[in-house]
């Protein structure tokens, strides 16, 4: 064999193991959702650039809606910047704080700013979820 060690992911009763080289460590379900979650907020992030991209997007008929989202997401970027979780590092729980929170605050300016904004809006929304899931899949792989 060669000097490198390979990686390998073993499925074993209830969890997944990771092998590197002679180190064993066991992913447990909350990290392997942890990941998970990641990879959803970059892909609605892709979603969203994808919508502001094709332009078929405008005002909604009903804004109340789009507000309360806004609000809704503003809201969790906050409380998610006062409440840190006990096993998440700080800088990790302040990332998904201000990414809600900016894509809150871009939300709520839909009803608000001229039609010819509204896909800017998405794109910014789309780039800030993909640059949040990204970041948090890198963040999660350097801290095993």
């Amino acid at each position: 064999m060669s000097g490198r060690s390979r990686d390998v992911l073993v499925a074993q009763g209830g969890g997944t193991m990771l092998r590197t080289g002679l180190e064993e460590r066991m992913l447990t379900s909350a990290k392997l959702f942890q990941l998970l979650n990641e990879s959803i907020v970059l892909l609605l992030g892709a979603l969203l650039i994808l919508l502001a991209v094709s332009g078929r997007v405008g005002l909604p008929t009903r804004p109340a809606a789009l507000i309360a989202v806004g609000i809704v997401f503003l809201y969790w970027g906050a409380r998610a910047w006062t409440r840190r979780g006990p096993a998440a590092p700080q800088w990790s729980s302040k990332i998904r704080a201000g990414s809600l929170a900016l894509v809150g605050a871009l939300i709520l300016g839909v009803p608000v700013l001229p039609v010819r904004c509204i896909p800017l809006l998405l794109g910014l929304a789309g780039a800030v979820l993909v640059l949040r899931g990204t970041l948090g899949a890198i963040l999660f792989a350097r801290s095993e």
